[in-house]
């Protein structure tokens, strides 16, 4: 669970408060964030990608999007999808009923995804998308 929390610690500074924000470093793909979905619950969607264009389109590259959960002051975020677009991957780590409840659970995937996301996130810091360096833009 404390990988998890570290997560949700980067998700927390990366939005810094905001409800999507963009993120540009010179020499590296911008990198967006947002939430996707409203509180509730003590839960929400938040999708962290970086992007580029081509042909006019909108490549996500990748795009990853976090369940956060908040339990008082304890956050975790856990990587459910993975989706780089230049590689025409689409990966979902739960399947859903009609309801919207989990019915079955890729558990390969999800240690996969936790581990990306150690790398990705430690990438990310590495490149200053934390530091004050960083220019930010509010989306919302």
């Amino acid at each position: 669970m404390k990988i998890y929390q570290s997560f949700a610690s980067t998700i927390t500074k990366l939005l810094a408060g905001g409800q999507a924000v963009r993120i540009t470093v010179s020499g590296y793909m911008p990198l967006s964030i947002e939430t996707i979905s409203p509180p509730g619950d003590g839960q929400h969607l938040i999708a962290i990608m970086h992007y580029s264009i081509q042909n006019g389109d909108l490549m996500r590259d990748p795009e990853m999007v976090f369940q956060y959960h908040a339990h008082g002051d304890t956050h975790y975020a856990e990587p459910i999808s993975y989706r780089n677009d230049y590689m025409g991957t689409n990966q979902e780590v739960y399947r859903y009923d009609e309801s919207g409840k989990a019915t079955h659970v890729n558990t390969r995937l999800k240690a996969e995804l936790k581990s990306f996301t150690r790398t990705w996130f430690k990438n990310i810091k590495d490149q200053g998308f934390l530091s004050e360096e960083a220019t930010r833009e509010s989306l919302s």
